[in-house]
């Protein structure tokens, strides 16, 4: 029988709506329950694409003996964190206070007040490795409350009294200057990996946000220790078995330092980041790596997570069923579980055999790809298996036959079970996607990518945005989920109809960024230019979130500052402009100690020091002269430029085109930076050479 998950929209959750277990939706009805039923509450938080969260669920959750235990003694709440950030983000900071690490699934014990007094994240079903069993878990929970109701209260207050307690020292005294992004480099360079690129050790994420400041701070200072990280960092991963060799696309992080193996989950919020760093890549370089690893992710975005509405999923499992083959020693690195038709298995999908490779090419494309694609008997995976890469120094190869093996490999992959997709549309993701597709759109000429950035673009407006631009964090098949949106859904939605306006030329993204920008002064905003993630009216909970830091995306907090800037420099807002400075304090005092961990920040303060400029492009509609204009200041690499297109009078939908009228009856480019602009140009190689003087 069904529990209260199945009426919910995220695909996690429904995943749980068959177990034993009696969830609830977090609600206050679940702690009113256990109020009344003097109990208290197990909060399981995980996510659809989470491989340990599939593990635990099939080792405790589809138990009978241990449903029972929990629905007897306990009311269990089980949370999508893709969902409710705020409720992850919260307890994620109890749980990583109390035991020094975090994690997913992330399971911890609460009191009726939602105050949280025992921690932890994966428990097996038996004792193993020093770690108890979940159910002995269970039982010492459930015998503290019972017998030592105190001493869990006092935790409790402790925990919660901490937490409060917390202040967050944001800078607040101005915006990080040369100095502090000068420090911020050095401190990456200190932190890079000059022999396998990317920054720290295993497990080893990419690293969008950092790589994005670094070619910003190479464009406007010209310095090249800074693009050469940024190049051989992708590089680096776009050879490495973290990229899909065969149908493009990132997987989640690297469980080696050389980027090797990976652990297999593709998120859309990884691809879309990484689609546009590779082309911001190209476009500084003009690498044909980069173009050519930019557009095979665009392609995947668009192939692989598009939903009917035009969306965007949220993630492909690193799971799928077993694909048979030859038993061989386990090497480590993944893991598997039981469930659906056959035996699930981490990175089945992706990986291949030598035998597996013949079996589809023939003996001599078998042995090529194998070469080419670094597969060995031994396998750098599991059971003699390999994940693809291309290993440095392969030499001059014949790129036909390169492509036919691709193609027939990727179609012989095409029938093997294929892992789940997470259909749920998380707003700010898709703000990000939407970004990516329109700049790749625009600098490859693709305008069916455009098209695609047009129609999420469209989705968020017509089912994510209010009357009120207030937005929804998630949909599903069209239909808008409960929970808000929080301040990384505004900023990053905002940057998406940003970048849409600045390609397409339609102004209405331009409008629409400006009601969202306006609702985060409104409702996320502190004193001092400090920045919640929540709305000033959004459920409390036993803390109010607010981290400036990244962790897979940009925070809330940089993503609405590099909003907020660009839209200043748009309208010429004050309010906004203010907004973007005061919440840049906080880079002033992170990023010389902790540049990796807020890179979207240190991108954005580059784009500060450079202004950002204002590119205004008027000229007829389909007029030869103005496109090339306009791709001009696309391709410009000025950090944080914005560009507008229009006719001359088309500022009430762009207000950089007021009083821009066309020169000598010809398109016309107007360059400006701060309250300084420079002689309008009819001349594309003009436009570029103002657009390329650096600024220091």
């Amino acid at each position: 029988m069904a529990n209260r998950l199945s009426d919910e929209t995220s695909p996690y959750l429904l995943q749980h709506a068959d177990n034993p277990v009696d969830w609830w939706p977090w609600s206050a009805e679940a702690f009113a329950e256990a109020r009344r039923r003097d109990v208290p509450v197990l909060l399981s938080v995980g996510y659809s694409s989470c491989h340990w969260c599939h593990v635990m669920a099939h080792e405790s959750f589809e138990s009978e003996a241990t449903a029972a235990f929990l629905n007897e003694h306990f009311v269990s709440v089980k949370v999508d964190r893709e969902e409710r950030p705020d409720v992850d983000a919260v307890y994620m900071e109890a749980v990583q206070a109390a035991t020094g690490q975090g994690g997913w699934p992330m399971t911890v014990f609460l009191n009726a007040e939602a105050e949280p007094f025992y921690f932890g994240t994966y428990f097996p079903p038996a004792p193993r490795h020093g770690m108890p069993s979940f159910r002995q878990v269970l039982e010492g929970v459930n015998s503290a409350w019972t017998e030592r109701r105190e001493e869990v209260g006092e935790v409790a207050g402790r925990i919660v009294g901490e937490l409060a307690g917390r202040s967050l020292a944001h800078g607040g005294q101005g915006v990080p200057g040369e100095e502090e992004l000068a420090q911020a480099l050095l401190a990456l360079t200190r932190e890079y990996d000059a022999k396998h690129g990317g920054f720290g050790g295993a497990p080893k994420f990419p690293a969008s946000m950092v790589v994005e400041f670094l070619l910003r701070h190479h464009a406007r200072t010209g310095a090249e220790g800074a693009l050469q990280m940024a190049s051989d960092t992708c590089e680096a991963m776009a050879r490495g078995g973290i990229y899909d060799q065969l149908g493009g696309g990132f997987a989640r992080y690297s469980v080696d330092r050389e980027w090797v193996v990976p652990h297999f989950e593709k998120m859309l919020y990884d691809n879309a980041l990484l689609c546009r760093t590779y082309a911001r890549l190209w476009r500084a370089t003009g690498s044909d790596l980069a173009r050519r690893v930019a557009l095979e992710t665009a392609d995947f975005l668009v192939r692989e997570l598009r939903t009917a509405e035009g969306g965007f999923a949220s993630a492909l499992d690193a799971d799928s069923e077993e694909v048979p083959r030859e038993a061989r020693p386990q090497k480590g690195g993944g893991g598997r579980r039981e469930g659906g038709a056959g035996k699930h298995v981490e990175g089945a999908y992706y990986a291949w055999t030598p035998g597996q490779l013949a079996d589809v090419l023939g003996e001599a494309d078998g042995e090529f790809a194998a070469q080419y694609y670094g597969v060995s008997e031994e396998g750098t995976f599991e059971e003699g298996a390999s994940v693809l890469q291309l290993p440095q120094g392969e030499g001059v190869v014949d790129a036909a036959r390169v492509e036919s093996v691709r193609q027939r490999l990727l179609a012989a992959r095409e029938t093997r079970p294929r892992p789940e997709r997470d259909d749920k549309v998380v707003a700010a993701w898709n703000g990000l996607a939407i970004a990516a597709l329109a700049e790749c759109g625009a600098y490859f000429e693709r305008p069916d990518l455009v098209e695609r950035a047009t129609e999420a673009a469209d989705l968020l407006v017509r089912v994510h945005m209010d009357e009120t631009a207030r937005l929804a964090r998630t949909s599903k098949d069209g239909r808008v989920g409960a929970n808000a949106g929080v301040l990384e859904d505004y900023g990053d939605v905002a940057e998406g109809f940003l970048a849409l306006a600045g390609v397409t030329g339609e102004g209405v993204w331009l409008q629409f960024a400006g009601f969202l920008l306006d609702t985060v002064l409104d409702q996320f905003t502190g004193e001092d230019g400090a920045l919640y993630d929540t709305a000033h009216d959004a459920e409390p909970l036993i803390r109010r979130p607010q981290d400036p830091t990244d962790n897979a995306t940009p925070s809330g907090w940089t993503s609405a500052a590099g909003a907020l800037l660009a839209y200043a420099a748009h309208t010429g807002s004050e309010a906004h402009r203010t907004a973007a400075e005061g919440a840049l304090g906080v880079v002033k005092a992170l990023g010389p100690r902790a540049p990796r961990f807020i890179g979207w920040g240190l991108a954005v303060a580059e784009a500060l020091l450079d202004g950002p400029r204002e590119v205004a492009v008027v000229g007829p509609r389909g007029d030869a002269a103005t496109a090339e204009l306009h791709r001009t200041a696309l391709l410009a690499t000025a950090p944080g430029a914005v560009v507008a297109v229009g006719e001359p009078g088309d500022d009430v939908e762009f207000p950089l085109l007021a009083d821009r009228p066309l020169v000598g009856g010809q398109a016309a480019a107007y360059v400006c930076r701060g309250f300084v602009c420079s002689a309008p140009t009819s001349e594309v190689d003009v436009l570029a050479g103002q657009l390329a003087g650096r600024t220091v």
